[in-house]
């Protein structure tokens, strides 16, 4: 292995150093031994070589130099390729925390193949954006063996106040991701639709952002009753029902088509509650909706 300058040896190598890669060694730097990297694209090794890291011209060295290899690849097929040119005998004994967005599917394929090859593999999944890595708030959850999670948190939680093991099932970190992100691109677009039907009647969106906020504030004990109603199975309508909601629906339907703004957002929300009351629930809490994504809600036949 050559580097750029002669440091200590570190237990700690980053394969992969696109901007979050490069976040994730600046975080190791800041905090610590200076961490091995590298990346096929040699000159954004060789500027964190200026900062004290240890530039590896050669994946297989850097891997044999670390006890701990992060690797931070575009994707799951692209992180099985690029590690199987590492001879299985250097990566065995280490362990493998795979940092790059799949599905759960992809996930369990990538972890699989790992352990037919004798590696020990943790998957992650960076929930903040590039700035927020190695910050307290930066969160990045962990899936597969919890004592991986212990062995190495003092350097995991230089990468993220926030270290989660969510579960040994490796997709459970991936599956939380994608919900997450779910809730998170629903929200924006939401937004973005009353936006646009504000600004149709003269409202400009920083006005009307002041009001969302006010909305936003209420989601979280919302979201806490939600969850508390589907996991009890239970959707009492004690304070509203999803026969009352269908009819603001409506009123969504209306005013997105009256204003020329694309109704599909609210179309989808007032099909979920149609169905819902169709099938008789109609005295239910929004809650019973998730019955009807499940697809256990069955609307009676005409």
């Amino acid at each position: 292995m050559t580097t750029e300058r002669a440091t200590p040896a570190s237990t700690t190598a980053v394969v992969g150093l696109g901007p979050m890669g490069s976040a994730l060694a600046r975080a190791l730097l800041a905090a610590g031994p200076p961490p091995v990297v590298w990346n096929r694209t040699r000159s954004r090794a060789t500027d964190l070589a200026a900062e004290g890291a240890v530039s590896a011209s050669d994946l297989s060295d850097a891997v044999a130099s670390a006890d701990l290899v992060i690797s931070c690849l575009r994707d799951h097929a692209t992180t099985r390729s690029v590690l199987a040119t590492v001879p299985h005998e250097t990566l065995r004994g280490r362990t493998v925390v795979i940092l790059a967005s799949a599905t759960p599917d992809e996930a369990r394929a990538t972890h699989a193949w790992a352990v037919a090859r004798g590696l020990t593999v943790l998957v992650g999944s960076i929930m903040v954006p590039v700035p927020l890595v190695g910050t307290p708030e930066a969160q990045i959850l962990y899936a597969g063996d919890p004592a991986l999670v212990e062995r190495h948190r003092d350097v995991l939680e230089r990468l993220a106040g926030r270290t989660d093991h969510v579960g040994e099932d490796p997709g459970h970190a991936s599956l939380l991701d994608t919900a997450m992100l779910e809730v998170y691109f629903a929200g924006m677009t939401a937004f973005l639709h009353g936006a646009a039907m504000a600004a149709r009647e003269g409202i400009d969106a920083t006005t009307f952002a002041a009001y969302a906020r006010d909305v936003l504030a209420l989601l979280p004990d919302t979201v806490d009753g939600l969850a508390a109603d589907v996991d009890a199975g239970r959707h009492p309508g004690h304070e509203d029902t999803i026969a009352m909601e269908l009819a603001a629906l409506e009123h969504m339907v209306a005013t997105s088509e009256a204003t020329g703004v694309d109704p599909s957002l609210p179309v989808l929300m007032r099909r979920l509650a149609h169905d819902a009351v169709a099938a008789g629930h109609g005295g239910d809490s929004w809650s019973r909706v998730v019955d009807v994504l499940r697809g256990t809600v069955r609307t009676p036949a005409a």
